[in-house]
């Protein structure tokens, strides 16, 4: 599929995105370079993020890729410092990097709950941290983090994901009041469920068959699971001067009420 600049919304717009050689990530990559952006793609996984940057090149748009650990505080600052060096600014940053393996209260070990909080929550500190001090600079920004309606209640087989939503959305509103007089915004997107290659491989692994998303779309309204560009198409209201007025808010991306999902 080409890259057509439509609208250019993001024009002139530089965007760190982290966690994006796959899944929803890979999708707001894409979206944001097809609306002018240049995107700095962003993952462990050398092999496959190295080859979305190279694709959206390919099809028109502007990309690189910068190899992160987010786990890691030294990899997330060589992140957005090589941002800066080679474009000279940043003014998006996405933190969507997560894993969210099944463990509940009972057999969640203490080395899975430190995994999973450093991957979803002290990453996203980490890159915002040092996003912020080139933003501050610049009197401007938006940074956009990717929660989960499991932020609320959430799976009891997902219980340290859940908890790292959580703790991801009072981070997103604590840091959004504190930087609102900087100019920088600070917003957050909760995705329900949504099909994407990770997904579909933790479905396989718990026995639910090749056939898994024909039973899950009967639980649907809209007949389909949310695919990666919905989340991309939120992302890039958040990025846009769409919502130039906005911070401090928790997008919930799904087809029920939060709270009343149906058993599946």
């Amino acid at each position: 599929m080409s890259i057509v600049l439509n609208t250019a919304r993001l024009e002139n717009r530089i965007a760190v995105i982290t966690g994006s050689a796959a899944g929803m990530g890979e999708g707001i990559a894409r979206v944001f370079a097809n609306e002018g952006g240049t995107v700095v793609v962003s993952d462990k996984d050398k092999v496959n993020g190295a080859a979305v940057a190279a694709s959206i090149e390919k099809e028109g748009g502007r990309a690189i890729f910068q190899r992160a650990d987010v786990r890691v505080e030294a990899d997330c600052r060589a992140l957005i410092a090589r941002a800066v060096e080679i474009y000279g600014r940043i003014d998006v940053l996405v933190n969507n990097a997560a894993i969210n393996p099944r463990g509940s209260i009972e057999n969640t070990t203490a080395e899975m709950w430190d995994e999973v909080f450093a991957t979803n929550v002290r990453s996203a500190f980490f890159c915002m941290r040092e996003a912020v001090a080139y933003m501050k600079q610049q009197r401007r920004g938006s940074i956009i983090n990717i929660g989960s309606v499991n932020a609320y209640i959430g799976e009891p087989k997902l219980m340290a994901y859940s908890a790292s939503k959580g703790a991801l959305m009072t981070l997103t509103k604590n840091t959004a009041s504190y930087l609102s007089e900087y100019r920088i915004r600070v917003n957050q997107i909760n995705p329900g469920w949504t099909l994407t290659p990770n997904e579909h491989r933790v479905k396989i692994e718990e026995g639910r068959g090749e056939n898994w998303v024909d039973q899950a779309i009967r639980t649907r309204p809209f007949g389909r699971l949310l695919f990666p560009r919905d989340i991309a198409l939120a992302a890039l209201y958040f990025a846009s001067d769409e919502s130039a007025c906005i911070t401090g808010s928790v997008l919930d991306l799904e087809q029920y009420p939060v709270g009343a999902p149906p058993n599946w």
